[in-house]
C-alpha cells in the first residue's frame, strides 16, 4: 500500500505546493507505516523528478504520454487514477490549490470515493480517517470522519511552511506511461501567454493591496511606487476590479488569488470575508485605513489611521530617505 502525493509542475519546475503536500503526507505515512511516493506528470517530468528525489521520498513515479503535452484535469486525473491502482494507493494527497483540488476531484469521481478538501488537519486511525477542514472561505472550521476505501484529501495551501525530509540514500524514479484516449484532451492547455515577468502575488515578499478606498484608477499610481521601492506587488479588493481599476489578476481574495507575502500592505480595504481569506496567511498585515472599526484593521497586527493618500507617499519618502542618508 502506498500514499501518493500529487507533486504540481510547470514543465519541469516543481510548484512550492507540491513540497507543502509532501511536508504534511510524511508524517501520515510515517504513522500508518506506508510508502510515500510523489506522482509527477507530463512534459517536464523527468526533470521535476530530480528535485523531488531529494526530499526524501521512497518512489516518485512519472508519466508520460504522447497526449500529456501540458496540463489537462481529465488526462492528469485518469493518469493519477491508473498509478492509484497500480500502487494498491490507500491515501491520496495534493496541495489544495486551484489545480490541486480539481484534478483531486476528478480522481475521486472515478474511484467513487468521497473527496476532503483543503484540510488543516489529518489523523488516519486504520480504516478510517479523521480531519479538519476549512470551509466557506475560511471563515468555518469543519471536522469530518471518512470510511473510504481510499482516503483522498487535499491540503489547505500556505497552511504550513514546507521542509525536506530526512532521506536514507535517495529514493527510486519509476516510470510509467498510462493508457488514456486521446479524448481526453478536450480539456487541455495548449497555449501560453506571459502576462507577468518577475514577482507575482503568489511569490512576492510584499504586496501593497488597495481597495475601494484608492478612489479612482490613477490612485494606485502611490502603491505602485512604493510596492516598487520596496520590491513588492500591487493587488486590490473584488471592488477594485469591479469598477475596472485593475485587472482580475491583481485581485487578492476567495476568487482571486491567495497570498502569502511576509508583509501584506491593505491601504483603503474594508476587509470583506471574500478578501481577507485570501491575505490571512500573510506573515503580517499592516492596515491603512481611515475607519478604525474596518474589518481588516481590527483583523491586522499593525494598522495606520490615516487617509492613504497621505501615508502611502510618506512611506516611500521615508524609505528613500533612509536609503540616501
Amino acid at each position: 500500500m502506498t500514499l501518493l502525493v500529487l507533486c504540481d509542475h510547470d514543465r519541469g519546475v516543481v510548484s512550492d505546493s507540491a513540497y507543502e503536500a509532501l511536508t504534511f503526507a510524511k508524517p501520515i505515512s510515517d504513522s500508518e507505516n506506508i510508502s510515500l511516493q510523489a506522482v509527477l506528470i507530463g512534459e517536464g517530468a523527468e526533470e521535476a523528478a530530480k528535485s523531488i528525489i531529494s526530499f526524501g521520498v521512497e518512489i516518485v513515479n512519472i508519466a508520460t504520454h504522447e497526449c500529456l503535452t501540458d496540463y489537462g484535469p481529465e488526462i492528469w486525473s485518469e493518469t493519477l487514477t491508473q498509478i492509484a491502482n497500480e500502487t494498491e494507493a490507500k491515501i491520496i494527497v495534493s496541495s489544495g490549490t486551484d489545480r490541486g483540488n480539481e484534478v483531486l476531484a476528478h480522481v475521486a469521481a472515478r474511484l467513487e470515493m468521497p473527496f476532503l478538501a483543503n484540510c488543516r488537519k489529518i489523523e488516519i486511525n486504520g480504516a478510517s480517517s479523521s480531519a479538519t477542514r476549512i470551509q466557506w472561505g475560511g471563515s468555518l472550521l469543519e471536522d469530518v470522519t471518512s470510511n473510504a476505501e481510499v482516503q483522498i484529501f487535499s491540503v489547505e495551501h500556505h497552511s504550513l511552511d514546507s521542509k525536506a525530509l530526512s532521506s536514507s540514500g535517495g529514493g527510486d524514479i519509476v516510470e510509467f506511461e498510462p493508457d488514456l484516449d486521446p479524448q481526453l484532451t478536450r480539456t487541455l492547455v495548449v497555449d501560453r501567454v506571459v502576462r507577468t515577468h518577475g514577482i507575482t502575488l503568489t511569490t512576492a515578499p510584499v504586496v501593497v493591496g488597495g481597495g475601494r478606498g484608492v478612489g479612482s484608477a490613477e490612485g494606485f499610481a502611490s502603491l505602485e511606487e512604493l510596492a516598487e521601492e520596496i520590491g513588492g506587488v500591487v493587488g486590490c479588493s473584488r471592488a477594485v476590479t469591479n469598477n475596472g481599476w485593475r485587472p482580475h489578476s491583481d485581485q487578492v481574495g476567495q476568487t482571486g488569488t491567495r497570498i502569502a507575502p511576509e508583509i501584506y500592505i491593505a491601504s483603503g480595504i474594508s476587509g470583506a470575508i471574500q478578501h481577507w481569506v485570501g491575505a490571512m496567511a500573510a506573515k503580517n498585515i499592516l492596515a491603512i485605513n481611515t475607519d478604525p472599526e474596518a474589518n481588516m484593521v481590527t483583523k491586522a497586527g499593525y494598522a495606520v489611521l490615516g487617509d492613504l493618500h497621505e501615508v502611502i507617499p510618506a512611506i516611500t519618502a521615508e524609505i528613500r530617505n533612509r536609503r540616501s542618508t
